[in-house]
């Protein structure tokens, strides 16, 4: 899971008082959070979406594929928003996280059967979370992919309705969000716990001190 980045090789990032901005696109809360958390100030960038089906997946395609192409597709579109708009110029960062299951990608339930069968699905086995960030700038760009392994322990009937009826599966990949009720759904994982909740921070500071943000 090391940074792809073109000429240069990844460095920490630095400590200042005067860090730049970044646009974040993506509307997710989650994210904003976990940035904050590093203390990188940013804005949300909130392009339009093209139109069809949300984020299809191309036939023939990888999970690992999807999940990147997705991720790069999402930081174009926003760095063609912020220029169309005239929008100060400034890195943006997109990420993408995908849930697969075998060769299956689990993605927003769109309603609560879909979210009671991929739990069902997911309960009692090991699944994959992959989150794939990309940081564009000044006609650069640079890319990770965190792969984190978890293992859900055996729902019941009854737990998979009362956590659907709570409305937290819905706007999450695989019908469950790590960091709120399903978190003790989870028995073990292997990887990033902030890469399943959709920004894997150790990744994503690479990439934003490739693109000069330091932290203050």
């Amino acid at each position: 899971m090391t940074p792809a980045a073109g000429r240069r090789s990844v460095a920490p990032l630095q400590c200042g008082h005067d860090a730049p901005s970044i646009y974040l696109a993506s509307a997710s809360p989650r994210r904003r959070e976990l940035l904050e958390q590093i203390g990188i100030p940013h804005a949300v960038l909130l392009a339009p979406a093209p139109e069809g089906e949300d984020e299809p997946r191309l036939p023939g395609e990888s999970p690992a594929s999807y999940v990147l192409r997705t991720a790069r597709e999402k930081c174009a579109r926003g760095v063609q928003w912020m220029r169309s708009q005239a929008m100060p110029e400034r890195p943006v960062l997109a990420a993408d996280t995908t849930v697969i299951l075998g060769q299956d990608i689990l993605g927003k339930p769109q309603d609560a059967d879909q979210a009671t069968a991929m739990l069902r699905r997911l309960s009692g086995g090991v699944h994959e979370v992959r989150t794939a960030v990309v940081v564009c700038w000044d006609g650069e760009s640079a890319e990770a992919v965190n792969t984190t392994r978890v293992w859900m322990a055996e729902l019941d009937d009854v737990q998979i309705a009362r956590y659907v009826a709570s409305g937290e599966p819905f706007g999450k990949a695989g019908g469950y969000g790590i960091q709120g009720l399903a978190g003790s759904f989870v028995s073990r994982l292997e990887g990033s716990y902030t890469g399943v909740m959709g920004l894997p921070l150790y990744e994503t500071a690479q990439l934003l001190g490739l693109a000069g943000i330091v932290r203050p």
